[in-house]
C-alpha cells in the first residue's frame, strides 16, 4: 500500500514534445508541446507506479484514497484544457468548425473516473489519447491544413478563466480545513442581482475531518497537471507573451506552483489550529494556490490589454 500509494515526480514537457515528435516524426509546430504535454500528463496518471486506482475495488487498492483524488485533480485540469483545445485552441473563429478528432476525444474524458465494469474508465481515456495523437498528427502534417492550433492572446485568456476558477475553489476549500465564519458575499457588487433561493448573511465553512487529506491531495493533483501545461504555453505562446511583456508573470505562476508539490515530510496532513503548536499543511498548500491564483489575475489583466 505505500508502493503504490506514490505522487510521479515532475518531468519536462518540451523535452518530452521533443522525444514523442522524435518517435512518430511529427514536425514542431505551434501547438505541438501544449498537446504532447496532455498527452504526456494522462499518460503518467494511467501508467504510473501502480496505474490508474480511482477505480479498484479490490483490497489493497481500495482502502487507498489519497492517490485517487490525486488523480481526479489531475483529471479536472486535463478536461478543461481537452474543452478548451476544442472550444478555442483550434478554432479562428465562433462560427468555425470544430476539429473531429477533439471533439471525440474531449467527451471521452469526462467519462466515470471511477468506473470499474466494462467499459473501464482506463480505456475509454486511452480512446481519447489516440484522437489526440491523431489532432497532434494532423497538426503538424502542413498538407492538412485544417488541424490548426491558434495561439493567441485571447484563447490563452480564455482557458486562464478556467484555471483562475478553479485554483478559486481549491484555495477556499483548503482554507476551511479549520473552519472559518464567512459572510456571504454571492451578490456583491450588482444592486440588481437576485438568486435562486435566500441564503444566511453569515455561514460556518468548514471542510469535514475525513476529506481533509482528500482535498489536499486533490489539489496537489491539479497542480502538478497545470505545471505541465504551463511550461509547455510557454513555448506556443511564447511571442504573444513577449509582446504583452509577460513572460516573468507567467514563469512566476509557474514558480508558484511549483512549491506546491514539496515533498510532504510527514506521515498524514496534519490539521492543526491557524496558530497552533503543529502544522496546518491545507493552509500552506492553499498558500501558493492563492498566490499563483493572484498572478492569473494580473495576467489575464495583462493579456486582455491591446
Amino acid at each position: 500500500m505505500f508502493w503504490y500509494n506514490h505522487e510521479p515526480d515532475l518531468f519536462d514537457p518540451v523535452e518530452r514534445a521533443r522525444l514523442h515528435a522524435q518517435a512518430h516524426n511529427h514536425a514542431d509546430v505551434t501547438g505541438t508541446t501544449t498537446t504532447s504535454a496532455l498527452l504526456e500528463v494522462v499518460d503518467g496518471m494511467l501508467h504510473k507506479r501502480g496505474g490508474y486506482l480511482s477505480n479498484d475495488i479490490m483490497p489493497p487498492w481500495v482502502f487507498l484514497d489519497n492517490v485517487p483524488n490525486w488523480e481526479f485533480g489531475v483529471l479536472t485540469q486535463v478536461r478543461d484544457l481537452a474543452r478548451t483545445m476544442r472550444n478555442d485552441f483550434s478554432r479562428s473563429q465562433t462560427q468555425s468548425t470544430e476539429d473531429v478528432d477533439l471533439a471525440r476525444a474531449d467527451p471521452l474524458f469526462h467519462y466515470d473516473h471511477d468506473r470499474w465494469l466494462l467499459p473501464a474508465t482506463e480505456g475509454k481515456y486511452k480512446e481519447a489519447q489516440e484522437y489526440l495523437e491523431s489532432y497532434l498528427t494532423r497538426l503538424s502534417d502542413s498538407n492538412q491544413p485544417d488541424a490548426q492550433f491558434y495561439a493567441r492572446a485571447d484563447n490563452l485568456s480564455e482557458w486562464l478563466g478556467l484555471v483562475q476558477k478553479r485554483l478559486g475553489s481549491l484555495s477556499q476549500r483548503l482554507s476551511a480545513s479549520v473552519g472559518q465564519q464567512r459572510l456571504n458575499t454571492d451578490l456583491a457588487g450588482d444592486s440588481a442581482a437576485t438568486q435562486s433561493t435566500v441564503a444566511a448573511q453569515e455561514m460556518e465553512v468548514k471542510t469535514p475531518w475525513m476529506e481533509i487529506d482528500d482535498v489536499f491531495y486533490e489539489s496537489r493533483g491539479s497542480t502538478w497537471a497545470l505545471i505541465h501545461f504551463l511550461r509547455a504555453m510557454e513555448v506556443d505562446f511564447n511571442d504573444v507573451l513577449r509582446k504583452k511583456n509577460a513572460v516573468i508573470s507567467f514563469r512566476q505562476i509557474i514558480r508558484e506552483l511549483e512549491s506546491t508539490q514539496e515533498p510532504l515530510r510527514s506521515p498524514m496532513v496534519l490539521n492543526g489550529n491557524k496558530y497552533g503548536m503543529f502544522a496546518n499543511h491545507s493552509l500552506v498548500l492553499a498558500n501558493y494556490i492563492s498566490r499563483a491564483n493572484a498572478a492569473i489575475i494580473d495576467l489575464r489583466f495583462l493579456l486582455q490589454q491591446g
